[in-house]
Order: structure tokens, then sequence, then C-alpha cells
């Protein structure tokens, strides 16, 4: 009876011996194993079943994936004295878990360290750059239209020399010597957001505002004067083809009066007495109306048709 209450104590310890002796690292983590304090053996990088001294050594994980750094959003001058609000993120990762516990130990001081190194790693680039290397990453011509001669010089100064891609791979370049002490390796280093400050922002707005207004006026005139240049030639073709078609008519007209006048004096010219007569009576037609009164003499030639037809027959 007694041995087998020993044999169960026996099981018992060993199965806590080894409970407690064993750990896993799986392969989101690596491990070192501290005693009383300090680092002991080397760390564990690989996934697996490891073995520890009980209740003496421990064991402390760190993550092995990539972490992120989210940068707090600073108000920085540029090299040109216009200040912008500037919003940078990062990605890191412990390489070297030994060096990490002994310097920062947690993920929470890492956090801060990377806040001493890269902000001002970010303000000292910024600074030394002109804005509009911090937005452009090329010399790409800008989706924009050229207003004049003041305009394309302008954009011309808008040349860039670093670009914001460049910028950042120094940020990342300033940064990393300072955190290799700590273990940590900084893999990048991006801007997430570059915005004006707000009395710089209402200036920008204000510019933009008129430069649309100075575009829209220019496409308006332009418009204008195609519209006037239609209309002219409108009026041109208009008149050329009235000019021609009057042209036409009065042709006609005088080849039909000409026609009508060699008619007319052929047929008159049959009995010359009797065009005499009818002009005659087409006058009194038109001199004498209903309401007419006119005294003269009955020996007027005008009324000669009238007291007789003295012709020959």
């Amino acid at each position: 009876m007694k041995s087998k209450l020993v044999i169960l104590v026996v099981a018992v310890v060993a199965i806590l011996f080894v409970f407690t002796a064993a750990y896993v690292v799986d392969e989101t983590e690596q491990a070192v194993v501290t005693q009383f304090g300090k680092v002991v053996g080397q760390p564990k990088k690989e996934p697996g079943l490891y073995f520890k001294i009980p209740f003496i050594q421990n064991a402390t994980y760190f993550p092995k994936n990539l972490l992120e750094w989210d940068g707090d959003p600073g108000q920085i001058p540029t090299l040109d004295k216009t200040y912008i609000w500037v919003d940078t993120f990062a990605r890191w990762r412990i390489i070297d878990p030994i060096k990490f516990f002994q310097t920062v130990n947690n993920t929470t001081s890492a956090q801060g360290r990377l806040d001493d190194i890269i902000d001002p790693a970010v303000r000292n680039l910024i600074t030394e750059n002109r804005l509009i290397e911090t937005v452009r990453k090329t010399n790409r011509e800008l989706d924009t239209y050229e207003i004049g001669l003041e305009d394309i010089k302008e954009r011309q100064s808008f040349r860039i020399v670093t670009g914001r891609e460049k910028i950042s791979k120094q940020i990342l370049e300033q940064a990393q010597p300072k955190l290799a002490k700590f273990g940590i390796e900084l893999v990048d280093v991006k801007i997430k957001r570059i915005n004006y400050v707000e009395q710089v922002r209402d200036s920008v707005y204000g510019r933009m505002i008129a430069e649309r207004k100075q575009i829209a006026e220019k496409f308006r005139s332009e418009g204008k004067g195609e519209a006037r240049k239609i209309l002219g030639e409108k009026e041109r073709d208009l008149k050329k083809i009235t000019s021609e078609a009057y042209r036409t008519a009065q042709e006609i007209k005088g080849k039909a009066d000409a026609e009508s006048t060699k008619l007319y004096a052929k047929a008159y010219g049959v009995d010359p007495d009797f065009y005499s007569f009818a002009k005659t009576l087409e006058l009194y037609s038109d001199a004498l109306g209903k309401d007419s009164s006119l005294v003269l003499s009955t020996d007027s030639e005008f009324f000669k048709y009238l007291k007789g037809y003295s012709g020959n027959p």
C-alpha cells in the first residue's frame, strides 16, 4: 500500500516537474529564458517544445512578426517656412530578443523608444526639404492647365530633387542605427498624411479657387471668341447667299422684262394708233377716279379719244 502511494507521489511530482519545465514557442513568437532576472542560454526563435529548470528559470515571450508604430501628427515647418501637419507610421520587429529584453523589456516601452527616435528623424528631414519635396515623388506633369508665362515659371520652380520616397528612406536610415542597440529592426517608415495648418490651408484653398476661376474664365473667353467666329462666318455665308440669290433674281427679272418689252413692242408695232389708244385708256384709269374733278377745254389732247376716233379704218 505504501509503495503504491510512493509511486503515485513520484508520478505527480514528475508530471508537475515536466509541466513546469516544458514551454512551447509557436511560429509567431520567440523566447528568452531568464534565471533570477538574467538571461541564460540562447534565445529560442524556432517554434517547438523546449524545457527549462522549473521554479528557477522563466520563459519570456516576444512577438517575432512585424509590429506597427503609429506616430502622433505633429506641426512641422518645411524649408520654405510653410507649417504642415505630418502623420507618419512605421513597421518594426524584434531581431535580437536578448538585447530587447535587457534594454526595453517589453513592446510598450519599445513604442516609447520608437517615438523618441522616429519623431525627431521625421522633423529633421521635413525641415530640411521644401514642401513640394514631401508631397510629390516624381516630376510627372501635373494634370492642370497652364495659364500664362508667370504660371509656367512658377510650376517650373516646383521641380523636385529629393521627393517623398527618398525622404521616407532617409528617415529610415537615420533612425535605424539608433534602434539597433535595442535589438529592433526598423523595416519601413512612411508618411501617411500631410496637411496644412488651418491658416495656411485657408490661403491655399483661396488660391486654388482663384486659379480654377481663372481657368474657367479662360475657357469662357475662348468659347465666346469661337462663338463670334462661327456667327461671323454664318453672317458672311448668309449675305453671300442672299446677294447671289438677289443677283440671280435680278438677272431673271431683267430677262423677263426684256422679253416682255420685246413682245409688247412687237404687238403694238402692228398698230401704233391702237397702242396710243390703249395707253390713253390706262391713263384715264390712273388719272380719273370716282371723286375726281377736272376742268379742261374740249380741245384738250387728253380727251381726243372721247370726241371721236379720227384714225384710219
